[in-house]
């Protein structure tokens, strides 16, 4: 294995602008990876070999020139979601729906990451229209876990959080509606960020909820996803959502947090997010977290958020009801899979839907055309969004209380591929910590909080006010350093090696 694959995208970064090694050499060694182990991890969809090494040329070819590099991240490569539209690529949404379908132009985060010089190694596998928690409900087959191949590696975004656990890539691009960058962050021994809501444009992002979707930043260091935050957000006209503030000093926060000094800083533990239904080895690293903390300097408070409880059954009403609304347009009339054409209209767009559209995706369809029905409306959706409100309500107590609430980001480490895909619910408690960030728009992330006694990863989760990205960072930049120091070096070097 090539050592260039174990580095950080910042140390990449460093090698490729003082011309020590040249972008192609690492978009080269990146894809050799993707060859050699991809076949069992399944991360990708779809690998943009030529283009990657085109865009890495550019790159050699401006520092050789003496032109300073476009960004920070110049050079470095990164797996897409492949939920983001790419003009030059297929975009699927990991759905039949839309198998092959090659979008006429890309999203703003696409342009953004191509503006900044880094190198696109093509798109990552995902549940279909992210809706799901391990990756499993894909049209294209299951991701696995390079801490285990016979485990789900979290979802919707299991393809770009197994990416970097396998060594396939330094960097990645997630979506997370419910915890889609949070969950497979903690169950890959990697680091995911929800930004808050309007932070990162959604301008070329495949809908599954457009209240709660929001692209995040994915790494293997909190440092290099706070790099990647400053490349990809900030605000877009395209995106009626985007807020039009500066963005968080993200990086400079990271690098604060990393001297270790948490002297001053807040941190509250949520009562409602513990106890009961969380895994023997998912608690007691949580409460070796907060000790861990408590020893930086943080003050701990304990905080109260009651409405948390009911996060679950309003989010799971509040999105399929957008799902309901936003798949409405895939009609088999103007792009994507069509079936039946000699048919009329209506069946042709019955037929079509039957074979593109998958189990979960059609479930949820199906749930939130109820909710929205005539006569219950406002006893589901509309009460839904009432105790979304109360959240929100609560968020916003608990942090006049806290700098930064935490969490475990998962009740349990990564369970047995086809463990829970027939039954929902189960599927559907993943999500249970991560949900109520969502639904008030904050911001959080999520770091590796070591082993669990099955030796699998497991998450710390950072909860910060909205654009209250800087002190996330901070907290968590400071936890990962004093972690890496207590267990001689980062969790993610011990992956087990994966076969190819």
């Amino acid at each position: 294995m090539s050592e260039l694959i174990r580095l950080t995208a910042a140390e990449l970064a460093e090698k490729i602008h003082s011309r020590e090694v040249s972008a192609v050499e690492v978009a080269q060694a990146h894809l050799d990876r993707i060859a050699a182990v991809d076949g069992t991890v399944h991360a990708f969809l779809h690998v943009a070999s030529e283009a990657a090494l085109v865009s890495a040329a550019l790159v050699d070819d401006g520092l050789a020139a003496g032109v300073a590099p476009a960004s920070p991240l110049a050079g470095v490569p990164l797996a897409l979601k492949d939920v983001f539209t790419t003009i030059d690529m297929p975009t699927t949404a990991g759905s039949k729906i839309l198998s092959g379908w090659r979008p006429p132009y890309d999203a703003t985060l696409t342009t953004r990451l191509r503006a900044a010089g880094v190198t696109i190694l093509g798109k990552t596998n995902m549940d279909e229209f992210a809706m799901g928690s391990s990756t499993e409900y894909s049209a294209y087959g299951p991701t696995r876990n390079p801490w285990a191949t016979a485990r789900i590696p979290g979802g919707s975004g299991g393809g770009s959080a197994a990416a970097l656990a396998a060594f396939e890539a330094p960097l990645a691009v997630g979506t997370d509606t419910g915890g889609s960058v949070r969950q497979p962050a903690a169950m890959t021994g990697t680091v995911g960020v929800k930004p808050t809501y309007g932070g990162v444009s959604r301008y070329g992002l495949i809908a599954c909820a457009s209240s709660l979707d929001q692209g995040g930043p994915c790494a293997r260091t909190v440092g290099d996803a706070a790099l990647l935050h400053e490349v990809i957000a900030g605000y877009d006209p395209l995106d009626s959502t985007s807020i039009d503030e500066p963005v968080p000093a993200v990086v400079a926060a990271a690098r604060l947090g990393a001297s270790g000094d948490l002297s001053g800083v807040r941190v509250g533990v949520i009562r409602e997010l513990g106890g009961e239904g969380y895994q023997a080895g998912v608690r007691s690293s949580f409460d070796a977290a907060v000790v861990q903390l408590q020893k930086l300097g943080a003050e701990i408070v304990e905080v109260s958020c009651p409405h948390f409880e009911y996060g679950l059954a309003a989010y799971y009403l509040i999105l399929p009801s957008e799902v309901s609304s936003n798949l409405a347009r895939f009609d088999a009339m103007r792009y994507g899979l069509r079936v039946g054409t000699g048919a009329s209209a209506e069946e042709v767009m019955a037929a079509t839907r039957e074979a593109g559209f998958g189990p979960e995706v059609k479930r949820r369809i199906i749930l939130g055309t109820y909710a929205l029905s005539s006569g219950y409306y406002d006893a589901y959706y509309g009460q839904a969004q009432k105790v979304r409100t109360l959240i929100a309500r609560d968020f916003a107590a608990a942090f006049t209380h806290a700098d930064v609430l935490v969490s475990p980001t998962a009740p349990t480490t990564a369970f047995p591929i086809g463990d829970k895909v027939d039954d929902p619910l189960a599927m559907y408690l993943n999500d249970l910590a991560t949900i109520p960030t969502n639904l008030a728009g904050t911001a959080a992330l999520s770091v590796p909080s070591g082993l669990a006694d099955d030796g699998l990863p497991v998450g710390l989760q950072v909860m910060a006010p909205a654009l209250g990205e800087a002190v996330m960072y901070r907290v968590a930049a400071a936890y990962e350093a004093a972690r890496d120091a207590e267990d001689g070096g980062p969790l993610i070097h011990r992956v087990p090696e994966v076969p190819a």
